[in-house]
C-alpha cells in the first residue's frame, strides 16, 4: 500500500492560505468538486470511501491512520471506478454508509506534498498536508517536512483537528 503523512488543520480563510500556497507550489491550482460517501468499517482507524468526481468517474479510497491531530503516517489504496452509483449502492447494501461529505477542494502541488484547501459543506474551511513517502522511507522525515509546511503557511499547532471530515460532521449533528 502507499503511505503518506497527512496534517489536517482548521483555517481562517482559504485566500489567505492559497496565496502563500500558490508561492510554494510547483503545479495548481487546480479546483475540483468532491462527493465522498462514507462506509461503515470494522476497525475505527479505517475508512473507506467512494469519492465521486462525476458520474463516470470515481474512486474507492480504503485507508488507515490514527485519529490524532499532529502529523500522522497513513497508508492508502486507490481503486479507480467508472460507474459509482452502482458501487455506493452495492457498498451501502453490504456495510451501510457512514456519511457523506461533500466539498470544493483547491489543490496545490509542492515537491512532492499535496497541499489541499477544503471548503466542506456543513464544516467551514480546511486545509490538508498530504506528503508522499517513498518506499521504505521513515515517516519521521514526512512528519518534518509536513511540520516544515505548516510553518510557511501561517497554521499553527492549535488549528490541527484529529479525525475524518465525515467524523466531524457526524459529531457536529449530534451536539
Amino acid at each position: 500500500m502507499a503511505r503518506n503523512v497527512e496534517i489536517k488543520a482548521c483555517i481562517d480563510s482559504i485566500e489567505r492560505v492559497a496565496a502563500i500556497a500558490t508561492t510554494l507550489a510547483d503545479k495548481g491550482p487546480v479546483e475540483i468538486a468532491q462527493d465522498d460517501t462514507f462506509f461503515r468499517c470494522i476497525d475505527s482507524s479505517d475508512r473507506l470511501k467512494l469519492r465521486t468526481f462525476a458520474p463516470d468517474r470515481a474512486e474507492l479510497i480504503f485507508y488507515r491512520r490514527a485519529d490524532s491531530t499532529g502529523p500522522k503516517e497513513s497508508f492508502y489504496l486507490i481503486t479507480p471506478c467508472a460507474t459509482p452509483d452502482v458501487l455506493r449502492e452495492s457498498l451501502t447494501l453490504a456495510w451501510g454508509q457512514a456519511g457523506r461529505v461533500r466539498k470544493q477542494r483547491r489543490l496545490f502541488l509542492a515537491g512532492r506534498t499535496r497541499i489541499h484547501l477544503d471548503r466542506v459543506e456543513g464544516l467551514g474551511e480546511f486545509l490538508e498536508l498530504e506528503v508522499v513517502l517513498a518506499e521504505g522511507e521513515p515517516a519521521e522525515a514526512g512528519i518534518a517536512e509536513a511540520h516544515a509546511l505548516m510553518a510557511r503557511l501561517g497554521v499553527g499547532a492549535d488549528q490541527l483537528v484529529q479525525g475524518a471530515y465525515v467524523d466531524l460532521l457526524n459529531t457536529s449533528r449530534r451536539t
